[in-house]
């Protein structure tokens, strides 16, 4: 059964530049190397600037977690985690 994640993540102040950057590099991979990845986009809210929801849909479960163990991802994340005000908000769907 295909899944979604949303991803809710607060940026600090002045540093939403970097932060896209970094997201934006790590989506190409994502995309080109992950067949079960479906989807990978970042977006900004319109309200309020520092906040992004990250959208994204998978194959499967296996798929997901197979993404969190990627060295690019991992270290995308430690990255990002200096530019975030708290850890990532994430919900899991099931896609109907």
């Amino acid at each position: 059964m295909a899944l979604a994640v949303i991803a809710r993540i607060t940026v600090q102040e002045g540093k939403n530049e970097e932060f896209e950057t970094l997201f934006l590099q790590l989506t190409e991979k994502v995309l080109a190397n992950e067949k079960g990845a479906l989807m990978y986009t970042l977006t900004r809210s319109k309200s309020n600037p520092q906040e992004y929801v990250v959208m994204e849909q998978y194959r499967s479960a296996a798929d997901i977690d197979a993404h969190g163990k990627t060295d690019y991802f991992r270290e995308a994340n430690k990255a990002m985690g200096a530019l975030v005000m708290a850890a990532p908000v994430i919900e899991v769907l099931d896609i109907i």
